[in-house]
């Protein structure tokens, strides 16, 4: 889990890339139109759909009729493992304020939920 998500992060630290995975969360996408849409030269797309492919974020498919064009859409295991952590990680915060909130109520004697919003 550990690889898949720290290559999960590194994909995603570049803000181009974040918006291809925005752009195919809503359809699958030729590159053209990803390079489009992100704002992006055509060499450079490629170069972000290759970073994202080998860290296993989207996949790509050929079109039948024409071999030239490739079609990405976004696969939902590394996502899927990103969820998962970010889960882990805001379990663990609100474990710590509840702990906090219990630790003011047992100091300060408080028992009122108003005495604890000031």
């Amino acid at each position: 889990m550990v690889n898949q998500l720290d290559a999960t992060l590194a994909a995603l630290a570049e803000p181009t890339r974040r918006r291809v995975i925005e752009l195919l969360r809503e359809r699958p996408h030729r590159a053209s139109e990803l390079a489009a849409g992100a704002g992006a030269s055509g060499p450079a797309m490629s170069r972000h759909l290759r970073v994202l492919r080998l860290n296993g974020l989207v996949e790509e498919q050929r079109v039948e009729h024409d071999a030239r064009v490739h079609v990405y859409r976004l696969r939902p295991e590394p996502f899927v493992t990103l969820q998962a952590w970010l889960d882990d990680v805001q379990a663990f915060w609100t474990d710590q304020l509840g702990a906090y909130r219990e630790h003011v109520v047992r100091t300060r004697g408080l028992v009122d939920e108003r005495d604890l919003k000031h």
